[in-house]
């Protein structure tokens, strides 16, 4: 089978309760640690890249990496979703290239660091909408700007997140906004801002409620009971990851993440899609630093690549079990994008919402 459209997955968690992580991917390694924990879990699979991940793998390479995945695990429903498209452009550039599932982030400008204007966000949002449906692909929004509420600011990752600080109020998804914004859009699935951002350094305490506003996501929720959102910036940068760095030279200083019971109870609001990459990043870092500590006469990079490939297996497994995604695999029937774009038309995936004001 080839790869799916994100809704098909997307549908199938919401039906049955559960999230999916989001894994980003730049490498062969990534791709095969994922592929294995899935394998090994019996999950469904988003991988995902960034704008970054395409220039710096190769828009061939990675297409070919992702598909070789296809081609071994023809079992998994696997998507291929463009993370933080910056513009229409970066959208239909991923589809063309491939991808069944992208992310018009239309929350910041086409430079990727302007605070965009609401009606921005909606159009251009819309507008790739329009395309990607005809054809079957997959849409994420995103409403509200990534960034912490402990300190205001950002952390660009790949070239992409808000310079400066912002206020409280565009840190966080408005819900009366939410509603508008995927009604007028029609998008698959909703990114909110609840307070986390990229990166390992989200929280320089333990999240609490004034730092990480899970409330608001059940708040959207409880105006979208039908609306597939989503976390970003949801790694919980275990401290275990962090030690053995640290022992084998590292010098990441005390931070903290998304604790998982915190992402345990979005999903039971409705958060669908979860992403996560520097947990991925500290578990290769966490292999290759202790590999070359270990033994540093050796020159092959396997010695040290296949650790990486297995502890960061370990950590994509744990998700896949902590967010209710295992064992669900086989039991979803895998659609193409024809399929889909047949939906679409029908008018069977379209977001019908209720413009009540007020929670």
């Amino acid at each position: 089978m080839a790869l799916v459209p994100m809704r098909l997955l997307l549908d199938h968690a919401a039906e049955n309760g559960y999230g999916i992580p989001a894994f980003n991917v730049n490498n062969m390694e990534q791709i095969q640690s994922i592929m294995q924990a899935a394998n090994e879990t019996d999950s469904p699979v988003i991988l995902q890249a960034s704008r970054g991940a395409r220039k710096y793998a190769g828009e061939n390479f990675l297409r070919h990496l992702i598909l070789a995945a296809v081609e071994t695990y023809p079992h998994i429903p696997i998507v291929m979703h463009q993370d933080h498209g910056n513009e229409p452009a970066t959208c239909y550039s991923a589809i063309k290239n491939g991808f069944t599932s992208v992310m018009m982030d239309g929350s910041l400008e086409a430079d990727a660091k302007t605070p965009a204007s609401y009606e921005y966000n909606v159009n251009v949002t819309a507008e790739v909408v329009k395309v990607a449906h005809a054809i079957g692909a997959s849409v994420e929004g995103e409403l509200g700007c990534l960034g912490s509420l402990e300190t205001g600011k950002g952390e660009a990752e790949d070239g992409h997140g808000f310079e400066g600080e912002l206020d409280h109020s565009m840190l966080l998804t408005d819900p009366d906004e939410a509603v508008d914004f995927v009604d007028r859009t029609q998008v698959d699935a909703l990114a909110v801002a609840i307070g986390t951002s990229h990166g390992a350094y989200k929280f320089t305490r333990k999240p609490t409620g004034e730092i990480l506003a899970i409330s608001r996501i059940e708040e959207i929720h409880r105006r979208l009971p039908n609306t597939h959102l989503v976390m970003h910036g949801s790694s919980s940068v275990p401290e275990d990851l962090l030690a053995l760095i640290n022992e084998y030279g590292g010098a990441i200083p005390e931070t903290y993440g998304v604790p998982v019971e915190e992402i345990q109870k979005g999903i039971k609001s409705g958060v669908r899609k979860i992403n996560i990459d520097t947990d991925c990043r500290l578990a290769i870092t966490a292999a290759v630093r202790e590999a070359l500590m270990k033994k540093p006469s050796e020159f092959d990079p396997r010695y040290f690549l296949k650790p990486s490939i297995q502890y960061m297996q370990k950590v994509c497994a744990d998700r896949y079990q902590q967010f209710g995604t295992a064992g669900n695999a086989s039991k979803i029937k895998q659609l193409s994008l024809e399929d889909y774009a047949a939906k679409y038309v029908k008018g069977e995936l379209a977001q019908v919402v209720k413009r009540t004001v007020g929670v």
